[in-house]
């Protein structure tokens, strides 16, 4: 695409879903919206004369029509992987299958359930890591550094290592990791084989360490060890500057005073801000603060829990599910609690980034109380654009509490009882405490914001030894 054929890119990264997209407008001409978020803005770091290129998948409709004309950016090569095929790898495998294993959400009674099926799609998963591999393997000029990202694109390593050898592969994992105990629930060979796929790299990087450590040991239970791979940590950050500059624009302004009207006059707020992702335990969340409304009735009519949850992969019945029981105890504490003038949950489904930061800028509390989670850059966004202070309900499980456990109120995310105390001891916290807790909780959610940290794992790949 876009005069990229035959270049020879000396820094080139790869993921699923790419900077761009493209839609079809009504007169058949095709719309492009630019993407935000770590990836471009470490790419942009790196400046425009570092011969870069992005390989990603084209995802829409608008998106292969794109490829299709032969439309694109400089600098972004988009992949036309047949969309039965990237639906089995994308949905199929890397958000039913590896999601769920490094995100321990099986109910194992009842899944998984390795069988032909999965076999079939598993085929599918190699054929669309394949093809990112070879579009890597052309497009790279010799010794070029190749950034490989996520779950999606495991295989990717190992097979660009056997195309291009001279090349310095990474691959960034921005999931936790399995321990070995869940991960044997994968077949033996799928196991090996990706592990194998991730070992063709010559670094890997992980957001803590913890996730690095399962990686090894895995890698120590069912292949002999890391070889020469070399394991990194790099705990992604908030992107400061641009949280608290777009946190203050006047549509924010609005959002706020609307969300004061729905929360009603001097009251206190518990907020979250998620996609409804299985592994986010918003339904948890839930529970617990009906059991703090039940245990402590002097919070009923002074706090209101504002829930933000997005909907996210509906294509997925056990998605859609997820999604309805949300609404549905939302709904039941409302109707359990509610009065005329206060409504206990103020629920929102739609998507809307500037409502967020209106929620972020009013939080008293902020609760984020994952069973597992790579990172959650909920858990560093709020603290840096807190307009007075946040105190920070936060799981045990979740990749932030490495660096944010301090000064944060740890919860185990299956302990309702613990989660609902948690809440009053967040709700009590002195104004004073809360503020400078929120000072050093936003010190170190910004300690490596995404330029910087897209630039350490570049820098570490290409000065390590060969």
């Amino acid at each position: 695409m876009a005069s990229t054929h035959g270049a020879a890119h000396q820094v080139l990264v790869a993921s699923n879903r790419g900077p761009v997209s493209y839609e079809v407008q009504d007169d058949g001409s095709l719309a492009a919206k630019r993407g935000g978020g770590g990836l471009v803005s470490g790419l942009s770091a790196i400046g425009p004369d570092a011969g870069a290129l992005w390989v990603c998948s084209a995802l829409s409709d608008g998106d292969r029509e794109a490829v299709r004309r032969g439309i694109g950016e400089d600098g972004v090569r988009m992949l036309d992987i047949p969309a039965d095929v990237h639906a089995d790898a994308y949905n199929g495998i890397a958000n039913s299958v590896l999601w769920f294993v490094h995100h321990l959400l099986y109910q194992t009674p009842l899944e998984p359930v390795f069988d032909a099926e999965f076999r079939r799609q598993w085929a599918s998963y190699e054929t669309y890591n394949r093809a990112f591999a070879e579009a890597l393997a052309e497009e790279a000029g010799p010794g070029a550094a190749v950034l490989v990202q996520d779950y999606h694109l495991c295989l990717v390593p190992g097979m660009l290592r056997e195309l291009r050898p001279d090349l310095r592969i990474g691959h960034f994992s921005h999931t936790p990791w399995a321990p070995a105990e869940y991960f044997r629930l994968l077949p033996d060979d799928i196991a090996q084989q990706v592990l194998r796929g991730m070992l063709g790299a010559d670094r890997l990087g992980f957001l803590t360490r913890r996730w690095a450590d399962a990686f090894t040991a895995c890698c120590t239970a069912f292949v002999d060890g890391l070889g020469g791979t070399e394991v990194g940590v790099h705990g992604l950050g908030a992107d400061a500057d641009f949280l608290r500059e777009r946190a203050h624009r006047d549509d924010v302004t609005e959002r706020m005073a609307a969300l004061r009207d729905e929360i009603g006059e001097g009251r206190r707020t518990i907020v979250r801000v998620d996609r409804t992702e299985l592994s986010k335990n918003i339904v948890r969340g839930l529970l617990a603060y009906r059991q703090l409304l039940d245990s402590r009735p002097e919070w009923r009519e002074r706090v209101v829990h504002v829930a933000f949850a997005y909907p996210s992969r509906q294509d997925l019945a056990v998605y859609r599910d997820y999604t309805a029981e949300v609404q549905r105890l939302a709904d039941e504490i409302n109707s359990s609690y509610g009065t005329p003038g206060w409504t206990p949950v103020v629920l929102h489904v739609k998507d809307d980034f500037a409502r967020s930061l209106a929620a972020y800028r009013l939080a008293d509390v902020a609760l984020v109380n994952p069973i597992r989670d790579g990172m959650n850059l909920v858990a560093k966004e709020v603290p840096v654009v807190s307009d007075d202070g946040c105190a920070l309900v936060l799981s045990r499980e979740a990749g932030a509490h490495a660096e944010l456990a301090e000064d944060a109120i740890t919860v185990n995310p299956y302990d309702i009882t613990e989660t609902a105390n948690a809440l009053h001891e967040a709700l009590t916290m002195p104004a004073a405490e809360r503020a400078e807790r929120t000072k050093r909780l936003a010190a170190a959610a910004t300690a490596l914001p995404p330029a910087q940290w897209f630039l350490d794992q570049l820098n570490a790949l290409t000065n390590q030894a060969g």
